[in-house]
């Protein structure tokens, strides 16, 4: 697709960097929730990176785009779950201000990213 390497891109890192937030948070989740809510955090955040780097490996916008719009939704399914482990009291206050700072700032970059791919389809 482009020139440049997924692995340069500000939204793959940082993508990246909520995954390592995610699993470190979850490391204090409780014990009862490893094969539940916390597995389906990890699993929504490696998402994340995963299909951008996925849609950059594909040759067209289009093909790009059904993987940058799966890495989206990952974004959101993680954002409720964050949300559910704060009701659950798995989560500190401050602890889910960061992280969804981290997690609002993914989806703004990933928004722009699709919106620069877009544009790259024929009219």
């Amino acid at each position: 697709m482009d020139n440049k390497s997924y692995t340069e891109l500000q939204v793959w890192q940082q993508s990246r960097q909520l995954v390592s937030a995610v699993y470190v948070l979850t490391q204090a989740f409780p014990r009862e929730e490893l094969f539940g809510l916390t597995n389906q955090i990890r699993r929504c955040a490696v998402s994340v990176p995963s299909n951008i780097a996925e849609g950059c490996g594909r040759y067209t916008s289009r093909d790009a785009l059904q993987f940058f719009y799966i890495a989206r939704g990952s974004l959101y399914e993680l954002e409720t779950q964050l949300y559910l482990s704060l009701d659950l009291h798995y989560l500190a206050q401050p602890t889910f201000d960061v992280t969804l700072e981290q997690l609002t700032s993914c989806k703004k970059l990933l928004h722009g990213f699709i919106n620069h791919h877009k544009q790259k389809l024929p009219a």
